[in-house]
């Protein structure tokens, strides 16, 4: 069963203190290369995603976003007591000299600036990876299973269009033995009638028009062509990672239905022709999104 390279997957995950949520999004790509977006302070986890994703996956663009819940992030208001006595005590000789009543409201004070202020929360590195390979392993369970299901419409369309190659394979080896015949009769005619006249050999005339009618020949051509299909709807049905030979496969299908196009002098196989070229350069670009 093949699969997308596009998808997405959300984990939780908790150990010692420490929670971690990440989100993991996919797209088409030669290889598998992962960018890993953290905090500063999980800077350190970086390699270890990544490395959890490659694990996983054989190809595609990989973002990664690791986040700690909450609604600061990975911030933590922090209080300087100091500086807030400080403020209180000016704030109340200000309000004596002047004659205002009462004292300072501990809103003014915690308003003034840099009594408060955010700081990045204190990370158990221990912990916070623990927690990571709960949340990655929940994310990329999700990711994995929505490119399975991609990836299954991707197969049954690929199945189809290559039945449909098939069939106009089939269609074509049917055709070719008359269409040599055809073309071996027309190029006798010719002959004769350049060289009305002149003694021709036979035996050298009936060579030479062999040599021309084996040029024409696309025997070879539909026997890689059966063979490279075979080895696609293999692939299609295997378990493992096939988008890259699926991609050379189908480049080969594509380099043998051009070469059936430019040999043939038949107008029936120049149609299936036309019609095969369109299905396998459809399957191509579906190829391109197989991992």
């Amino acid at each position: 069963m093949i699969r997308s390279m596009t998808g997405f997957g959300a984990g939780h995950g908790a150990a010692g203190g420490e929670e971690l949520d990440v989100e993991v999004r996919s797209v088409n790509h030669k290889f598998c290369e992962v960018k890993v977006r953290t905090p500063r302070e999980l800077a350190a986890l970086e390699l270890d995603a990544a490395r959890a994703v490659k694990d996983r996956l054989a190809r595609g663009g990989v973002e990664v976003s690791l986040r700690r819940p909450g609604p600061a992030g990975g911030l933590a208001p922090r209080v300087d007591a100091a500086l807030a006595e400080s403020y209180a005590r000016a704030f109340a000789e200000v309000a004596a000299r002047l004659g205002l009543p009462g004292g300072p409201a501990l809103s003014d004070v915690i308003g003034a600036e840099g009594v408060v202020r955010l700081e990045e929360r204190a990370v158990d590195l221990d912990a916070a990876r623990e927690a990571l390979r709960g949340a990655i392993a929940g994310a990329l369970d999700a990711l994995v299973a929505m490119r399975a299901r991609e990836g299954e419409a991707l197969g049954r369309d690929l199945a189809g269009r290559l039945a449909r190659v098939e069939a106009l394979v089939a269609r074509v080896a049917e055709l070719v033995p008359a269409a040599l015949a055809a073309h071996e009769v027309r190029l006798r005619e010719r002959v004769e009638e350049l060289a009305r006249g002149v003694a021709v050999d036979p035996a050298r005339l009936a060579q030479e028009i062999a040599i021309l009618a084996d040029r024409t020949d696309v025997t070879e051509e539909i026997t890689r062509l059966r063979s490279h299909a075979g080895q696609v709807r293999a692939l299609l049905a295997s378990l493992e990672p096939a988008g890259r030979k699926l991609d050379f496969l189908v480049q080969e299908m594509h380099r043998e239905v051009n070469t059936i196009g430019s040999k043939s002098q038949s107008a029936e196989i120049a149609a299936a022709v036309v019609e095969m070229k369109a299905e396998v350069e459809r399957m191509r670009e579906q190829v391109q999104n197989v991992e």
